[in-house]
C-alpha cells in the first residue's frame, strides 16, 4: 500500500482548474509547433537520409552511390537512419514540450514510465482510501439513523 496519509483538504480546486485551462491552451499552441518539427537521421557515410515527422515517415533520400550497396547493406543503413530520425524527432519534441510546459511537461511520463505508473498507483490508492472512508461514513450515518 502507498502512503495512507494523503490529505485532499489541501487541494485547491480553483487552482487545479486554472492550471488545467492553461495547459489546454498550451496544447492548442502545440499543434503548429509540432508540424514544423522534422527528425533527421543519416547513415555514417551520408548515403541514406531519413526524415521523420509526427505523422510518420516524411522522406527517404538515397545518394546515387547508395545504389551500389548490396540490398542487405542498404536496408541496414535505412534502418539506422530511420532509428536516428525517430530519436531526433523525439528529442526535438521533448524540447518544444519542455519550453511550453516547463515542469508540467506531459512528455516526462514517456521518459519515465515507472514514475507514471507509480503516480497512477498512488492516485488509485488515494481514490480507494477516499471511497472506503466515504462508504464507512455513510454506513455510520445509516446506523445512527436506524438505531
Amino acid at each position: 500500500m502507498m502512503d495512507r496519509d494523503f490529505d485532499f483538504s489541501g487541494v485547491d480546486v480553483d487552482e487545479l482548474l486554472k492550471k488545467n485551462e492553461a495547459q489546454m491552451a498550451r496544447i492548442a499552441e502545440l499543434g503548429p509547433a509540432m508540424e514544423e518539427i522534422v527528425g533527421t537521421g543519416q547513415d555514417e557515410d551520408g548515403l541514406v537520409t531519413v526524415e521523420f515527422v509526427a505523422a510518420g515517415l516524411k522522406d527517404v533520400i538515397l545518394h546515387p552511390k547508395a545504389m551500389r550497396l548490396s540490398s542487405g547493406e542498404l536496408a541496414a543503413r535505412i534502418k539506422q537512419a530511420f532509428t536516428e530520425a525517430a530519436a531526433d524527432l523525439e528529442r526535438q519534441t521533448s524540447e518544444v514540450m519542455e519550453d511550453m510546459f516547463g515542469e508540467d511537461n506531459p512528455m516526462r511520463w514517456a521518459r519515465d514510465p515507472d514514475g507514471a505508473m507509480e503516480m497512477i498507483h498512488r492516485a488509485e490508492s488515494a481514490y480507494n482510501r477516499t471511497f472506503e472512508d466515504v462508504m464507512g461514513e455513510l454506513v455510520r450515518i445509516r446506523n445512527r439513523m436506524e438505531g
